[in-house]
Parts: C-alpha cells; sequence; structure tokens
C-alpha cells in the first residue's frame, strides 16, 4: 500500500504488467493474467479485436473493473498508424493511456526513434497519457519526457527474444536522467530477468511473450509474480556492497 507506482496520478497495484499476444486462446489469457496478479494488461489495438463487440472479444475475457486496460500500437510503421490506433482505442471508450510503438525495422522490431517522438508529442498534446516503447538510450529518453511521456519503457532486449536485461549499465543511466516511471518493456525470458529490472530501480516489467510462450504459461504468470515483488523488495532493502576477499558473518570479539 505504501509502494504504489502511480503515473500521471493514475495508481497501479502491481508492478507486473502482462500483454496479451501469442497465447493459445481467451481462456488461457485470461488464466495467465490472473495468476499474475497484475492490474495492468496491454491489448495490440491492430491484430486483436477490441473494437468489434459483436465478434469474439478478448474484453470479454478480462473484467475492465479489475485491470486496467492499456493499448498498444504494436505493429505500426509509421506516426500515421500509430496515431489512428491510439485515437480508435480512446474513441472506443477503453483508455486514455496508450502504449506506443513506432517500429523501425521488420527484423529487429527496433523503434523508430524520430517517428517515436513526433508521436509522442501528437498525443500527449491531445491529452493522452503516452508510455513509449524505446531502446535502451538515456539520450531518447530525456527526449521522449520532455516531448510529453508519462513514462518510458525501454527494451530489455529485442521483443520475443528471452534474452534478459542485456545491458544493465544504460537501464541505470535512463533512471537517472528521467524524473518519470521506468518500466522495462521486451526481452524478458524467465523470473529472474524480471528480478534483476526490479533490483536495477525500475519501477515496473512487462512482459508477454516470456509467459505466454513458456510451457506453461500460468505457472510462469504466477513466477514473474513472485520475481517482480522480490526483486522490487531487495531493491528498496538496499543490498550490501561487493567486496573481492571474504568478510566473517559471525562477529570474532568475545571468542576464547
Amino acid at each position: 500500500m505504501e509502494d504504489r507506482l502511480v503515473i500521471q496520478g493514475i495508481e497501479f497495484t502491481s508492478r507486473l504488467w502482462v500483454g496479451t499476444g501469442k497465447y493459445r486462446d481467451f481462456e488461457e489469457t485470461a488464466k495467465a493474467v490472473e495468476a499474475s496478479g497484475t492490474d495492468v494488461v496491454t491489448v495490440a489495438v491492430r491484430r486483436v479485436n477490441i473494437l468489434d463487440r459483436n465478434s469474439p472479444n478478448l474484453l470479454d475475457y478480462l473484467d475492465p473493473k479489475r485491470y486496467k486496460i492499456l493499448p498498444n500500437t504494436a505493429g505500426c510503421y509509421t506516426v500515421e498508424d500509430a496515431l489512428r490506433y491510439a485515437r480508435l482505442a480512446r474513441e472506443a471508450g477503453i483508455s486514455d493511456l496508450v502504449k506506443l510503438e513506432v517500429i523501425g525495422d521488420e527484423k529487429t522490431l527496433f523503434p523508430d526513434v524520430c517517428g517515436l517522438l513526433e508521436a509522442t508529442e501528437v498525443l500527449a498534446r491531445e491529452g493522452f497519457v503516452v508510455l513509449p516503447y524505446t531502446n535502451d538510450d538515456p539520450v531518447t529518453a530525456r527526449r521522449l519526457v520532455d516531448a510529453g511521456a508519462a513514462a518510458v519503457m525501454p527494451l530489455g532486449a529485442p521483443i520475443g527474444s528471452g534474452l534478459g536485461i542485456r545491458n544493465p549499465y544504460n537501464i541505470k543511466i535512463i533512471l537517472e536522467t528521467v524524473d518519470v516511471p521506468v518500466i522495462v518493456d521486451a526481452g524478458v525470458g524467465t523470473a529472474s530477468d524480471a528480478t534483476i529490472a526490479m533490483e536495477l530501480g525500475c519501477d515496473a516489467v512487462l512482459i508477454n511473450t516470456g509467459i505466454a510462450g513458456a510451457g506453461d504459461p500460468v505457472s510462469m504468470a504466477r513466477a514473474m509474480r513472485h520475481a517482480v515483488i522480490a526483486g522490487r523488495l531487495a531493491y528498496r532493502a538496499g543490498r550490501i556492497p561487493r567486496k573481492l576477499y571474504a568478510t566473517a558473518s559471525s562477529p570474532m570479539e568475545g571468542m576464547l
């Protein structure tokens, strides 16, 4: 209760956010989301049916009173497409929140930084709470905040790669550079990756493939839940310094 994540006045109860792509079906999605303990689920407006309520709909399986639905612009390669899908989601009454993606390369799925900055500025001006997916570059993170981003979401590794946090030093510099929440997005493959992100001081972790692609997504969702909690507690507790030589854990004074 005393350690809630707040983004632009919006309060979140969980620091693990969960994507909804790549599951076998909506039933499995709902079970994994519940097991994760999250209160935020991301939904690709372009790829998942959330706008046509007359067809099978993901939102029939996720209670909007229980979860904050975070529309994302996954699959958008132009500023115009990203703006259009963000606006469609808001017009459908889903959310003013948007996880903004403007992809620059089909093979790596790295962001188009110039397009991302442009789209962030436009959507922030229109009143959206913009959470941009970006690379792990501190300069870009600062410019996104200047453009109106409410948080920044640097990748830990390429989308869906499961490689973990490949450059923890850049993530740490981003944390020192911006004064908005930092949410690691992309690359988390297992529970220890999520813990590392949180121990660095990140405010949250967004995971999709690491859960949905696991042999048992529901169990992995549970593991990620505990990993994020453990990493946050360890960060707040403060780890001991690293030392080259041993230090006795038992006191030497008073021994015969």
